[in-house]
């Protein structure tokens, strides 16, 4: 069955977690009306992205108080959440993303593990797991965090580890748009799986970010794409065009592994 999927393309209210909660909580009702059992939110939403020196301040661990109102969340609306976060691990903070399901359980919490640009690489230390996956309504779902996205090996390792849908939180600015329109459709089908980008939008700090958030199907077309600004689009996940995509698409059957050794 469709797993239908809400993309919440929103850059909330940088710096106020209480507000950004707010704007959780009404997408979700928002999705769920709809009838979405996933809403995936943006990279770093609970807090803004360009907040600087309040990253140390507002990072909690992944269990921390807003995982419960997340799970809250969740729950009052019944369908799983994607979000973005920085996730304090004792002296360390990561650029995180945590999946909660319908039923409030953490199912997934993956730290970024390819930092972009000065601002990332000063307050975050990158994570070490490349592969983080759960199992969402009979479809295997992975995580990474914008940047990975651009990286082949990332997205191939997950497709050779079974996800079905990758869902990648993003903070994408001017002038790479590019990415969200050319490279994220194309991961979808040369891995075969669904993509659901989901951008910031607006000017934050010294970034501009541009929206056109996407879901990317494996047979290289995109499902539902956001505009420039505040947005909340929906798509379908669908299995039966998944089995049949992998199916026509030779790709991953045509892989010959003893020849890319030195891409490591």
């Amino acid at each position: 069955m469709p797993l239908r999927t809400a993309l919440l393309q929103s850059s909330g209210r940088p710096g106020s977690v209480a507000e950004n909660l707010k704007v959780l909580d009404e997408a979700a009702g928002r999705a769920a009306a709809a009838g979405a059992g996933l809403l995936v939110c943006p990279e770093m939403f609970l807090t803004g992205y360009a907040i600087g020196d309040d990253v140390p301040r507002l990072a909690e661990p992944a269990d921390g108080a807003c995982a419960v109102s997340v799970a809250e969340i969740a729950v009052r609306h019944g369908l799983a959440v994607l979000y973005g976060y920085p996730e304090r691990n004792g002296e360390l903070i990561h650029n995180s993303s945590q999946l909660i399901s319908a039923t409030g359980d953490r199912i997934a919490n993956y730290r970024k593990t390819h930092l972009f640009g000065c601002f990332e690489q000063e307050w975050f230390t990158p994570g070490d797991q490349p592969v983080v996956q759960a199992d969402l309504d009979g479809i295997r779902v992975g995580l990474l965090i914008c940047y990975d996205v651009e990286f082949p090996e990332n997205v191939r390792a997950h497709a050779l580890a079974g996800t079905d849908l990758l869902l990648v939180p993003t903070a994408q600015m001017h002038p790479f748009q590019f990415v969200a329109t050319s490279v994220v459709p194309v991961r979808a089908f040369e891995s075969q799986m669904y993509i659901a980008y989901v951008n910031r939008t607006g000017p934050e700090g010294e970034f501009e970010f541009v929206g056109l958030s996407c879901l990317a199907s494996p047979d290289g077309t995109v499902r539902t794409r956001a505009g420039h600004g505040e947005e909340l689009v929906f798509g379908e996940v669908d299995p039966v065009l998944l089995s049949a995509s992998r199916e026509t698409n030779p790709y991953l059957r045509d892989r010959r592994p003893g020849l890319y050794g030195s891409l490591a």
